[in-house]
């Protein structure tokens, strides 16, 4: 009932009756004033006059529903949105929704993730309000081989959407992260369902560490934060719904697809090209420059023969980066 006269409350233009909820809710109006001040415990500031009834004055700090609301004005990207508290992982929680038939577009966000996911097998941890971390579906008509772009799509929103917001030179490390210096600020994971030839969902899962001032031993030389980077502390539900507003605009615009445009800007942002890297061939380590990046979003290294070798996934080590 809280999320219902919290909406309530959102969409007045003034002062509502606790009357006037609880005759739209069909409940008492000792109901309504026990959900209101729950509100309040959390950190939203409800006025409340006598004969005029409930307005809200401000939402709480960390995410919330009714702050990033009032800021995102997508309308495919989180127009069904969904805030936890705490879960153990963001792309796990959207999969069982995307089996149950979840609209295109639905965005889960968490405060905190408890078993967050990183590619080939990694966690992905911090604690609670630390971080952004959520996760988007998409549901494309489009067989398997047609959905690669949207991993580079997502990078290059997020990329831009940070340069904007905070205005820090942050760049992309092939394939999915978001670096500034030589340290990860941002770990994007694309997973994806699909039967025969058919996509049923793809979700692509999304962190940036804000707030963190410290990070574990094994990775405290390669990550870094929002927090750490510009010395300030920014508004999380502002920030994101910019993050959201940019990823709806390169997948919509582009179509899903690394259109010459958004590849030209990729490219020009990715932060791999133009340096030596190394990779795993079957049992092989091999090592190369990379020089561009494919219209799959397939990372070109040139060998020392002079050939092109398309590297589509694995780890990617660069140097001078990590």
């Amino acid at each position: 009932m809280q999320k219902k006269i919290l909406d309530i409350l959102l969409n007045a233009d003034d002062f509502i009756s606790g009357q006037e909820i609880s005759e739209n809710l069909g409940v008492s109006r000792q109901a309504v004033w026990k959900s209101i001040n729950a509100l309040k415990e959390k950190g939203y500031e409800i006025q409340s006059v006598t004969n005029r009834g409930y307005r809200l004055v401000s939402s709480p700090n960390y995410l919330n529903e009714s702050s990033l609301k009032s800021h995102l004005h997508n309308k495919i990207i989180g127009k069904n949105l969904i805030v936890l508290d705490s879960v153990d992982s963001t792309n796990d929680y959207l999969k069982k929704l995307g089996n149950n038939g979840c609209e295109n577009g639905t965005v889960v966000i968490a405060r905190g993730q408890t078993k967050g996911k990183g590619r080939l097998g990694r966690t992905w941890q911090s604690k609670k309000d630390d971080g952004i971390e959520f996760s988007v579906l998409l549901r494309p008509n489009a067989a398997p081989s047609e959905v690669s772009a949207i991993t580079p799509l997502a990078g290059l929103a997020v990329c831009k959407a940070i340069r904007e917001y905070t205005k820090l030179d942050c760049v992309i490390k092939w394939p999915n992260d978001i670096i500034v210096g030589k340290k990860k600020l941002v770990g994007i994971l694309t997973e994806m369902s699909a039967e025969f030839d058919a996509v049923e969902y793809v979700i692509t899962g999304i962190g940036i560490n804000v707030d963190h001032t410290s990070f574990p031993e094994e990775i405290a030389f390669k990550a870094t934060s929002l927090l750490l980077e510009t010395g300030r502390h920014i508004d999380k539900n502002e920030f994101l719904a910019c993050v959201l507003s940019h990823i709806e605009n390169e997948f919509v615009k582009n179509n899903l697809e690394l259109t010459p445009t958004a590849l030209a800007e990729y490219t020009d942002l990715c932060a791999t090209v133009g340096r030596s890297v190394t990779f795993q061939r079957g049992t092989r380590r091999i090592s190369g420059m990379a020089v561009g990046v494919s219209e799959h979003g397939e990372l070109k290294v040139m060998m020392s023969d002079g050939t092109i070798c398309l590297v589509n996934s694995g780890e990617v080590t660069v140097q001078g980066i990590y």
